[in-house]
């Protein structure tokens, strides 16, 4: 008689088959989930993005308050507070390319806590300032400890995540970034511009603090050969009960992939340079819609436009609008194809700014507008209309364009950076780019 198929065993059938055990992996993941001091360290590095956010919209709330200024010293004319504004992108675009050297001379965590210092430095000169140098000065060391706060922390969080929440917590940087810039647009309804200045030295103390209890990167100290405090790095990360054989050992054979060159003949192959140049093109792209100037100018803008909310209420909504819309984005990122997003919010941007653009030249004037960035410039074909108070539905134009803008153009870096991971996926571009 035939034996029955419930509760038989075998290779090809299992009625109650067991549990399979978790693989090494698996069980590294959920220790570190578990371990509280890699969140901790985490957030310890991201405050850094924290105060270059703060930094880069610092004049926003500041430039409407210096050109009213009673100090002749301290008056910015419309040029002197075009130059406020823009110097911290040539700060931040030097703190790039320096880390590019600190990065593998200092370390990861080291580089980040030297950020601290211009960062305290250019805080402490535009809390102080008496004259025009100072806060120019100050403007610029902020910028280059935010550049290279801004190529430091990635990296780090990066190397310390384990591979199942290498995502998420790679999103806290962009995250840490934007609630840094709300924060400041909140700050600007309450306090001072000097205030301001001295407020923005809090994030960056805490996080020096905090920094000086963290461990360096595993993957940074096996690179230069310091396997023992590697080990023990990776050890303090994911908790002393989890076994951390199978991660180090993986991390030990990326390092040492990685560490070979690759010649010129390789670098010239179509398979290898094309996806760096799509990726390098989209991103310079996306600097180029303008996001940095409005956040920079925001309530200059807002200033120069006939407005039914007061300028600063209108910054500090776009800034929480911003905050929010990096939430969704990250939520949203995976139900639509990335080429898909990246139309959208093209379209979506370009149909902001030309709403911006147009309400700007005909619609209605404020009563006292600001020449911050030259929005009170002549109109177009004779266009002018005379000055009025802001008023009725049509006033709030200029707020809603520029929330959309923001949404959109938050969008792009998301999407871009899943595209890019495909289009970067080749073991030899990823070896390329490291070189």
């Amino acid at each position: 008689m035939q034996e029955p198929l419930l509760g038989t065993e075998g290779p090809d059938y299992d009625t109650f088959p067991e549990r399979t055990p978790p693989s090494p992996r698996e069980r590294t993941g959920v220790g570190a989930l578990q371990n509280k001091k890699l969140f901790l360290a985490t957030f310890a590095a991201v405050l850094g993005n924290f105060s270059f956010g703060y930094a880069l919209v610092y004049t926003s709330p500041v430039i409407p308050a210096l050109e009213h200024s009673l100090d002749p010293n301290l008056s910015l004319t419309k040029t002197q507070a075009s130059w406020f504004g823009s110097v911290f992108t040539l700060g931040a675009a030097a703190g790039g390319l320096s880390a590019m050297v600190l990065n593998d001379l200092l370390g990861r965590k080291l580089s980040i806590m030297f950020s601290a210092v211009p960062s305290a430095a250019g805080y402490a000169l535009m809390a102080g300032a008496h004259g025009l140098w100072m806060l120019l000065l100050g403007r610029m060391l902020t910028g280059f400890a935010g550049g290279l706060t801004a190529a430091c922390i990635p990296v780090y969080v990066s190397e310390i995540a384990p591979p199942g929440v290498r995502g998420a917590l790679g999103a806290t940087p962009q995250l840490m970034a934007v609630f840094g810039s709300l924060s400041l647009y909140a700050l600007g309804l309450l306090l001072p511009w000097r205030w301001l200045a001295v407020a923005g030295e809090v994030p960056v103390l805490i996080m020096v603090l905090l920094l000086s209890f963290m461990p360096n990167s595993p993957r940074f100290l096996l690179s230069r050969g310091r396997d023992s405090e590697a080990l023990q790095a990776l050890a303090w990360l994911r908790g002393a009960d989890v076994d951390i054989r199978w991660e180090f050992g993986q991390i030990q054979d990326n390092v040492r992939r990685q560490s070979s060159r690759i010649s010129w003949a390789e670098a010239r192959d179509p398979h290898m340079y094309r996806p760096i140049v799509i990726a390098l093109l989209m991103r310079f792209l996306q600097q180029l819609t303008g996001i940095t100037p409005i956040l920079v100018y925001l309530q200059s803008i807002f200033d120069s436009t006939a407005v039914l909310l007061p300028p600063k209420d209108d910054a500090a909504i776009v800034g929480a609008v911003r905050l929010l819309s990096v939430l969704i984005a990250a939520l949203t990122m995976d139900l639509a194809g990335r080429k898909v997003l990246l139309f959208i919010s093209a379209a979506s941007m370009f149909a902001a700014n030309l709403t911006l653009g147009l309400y700007v030249h005909f619609g209605p004037k404020p009563l006292t507008p600001n020449s911050t960035v030259g929005l009170d410039s002549a109109p177009l074909w004779g266009t002018e209309q005379p000055p009025a108070a802001p008023a009725g539905l049509l006033t709030l134009v200029p707020l809603l364009a520029t929330m959309l803008f923001i949404m959109e153009c938050l969008r792009p870096p998301g999407a871009f950076l899943l595209l890019r991971r495909h289009l970067l996926g080749e073991p030899g571009v990823h070896r390329l780019l490291c070189a």
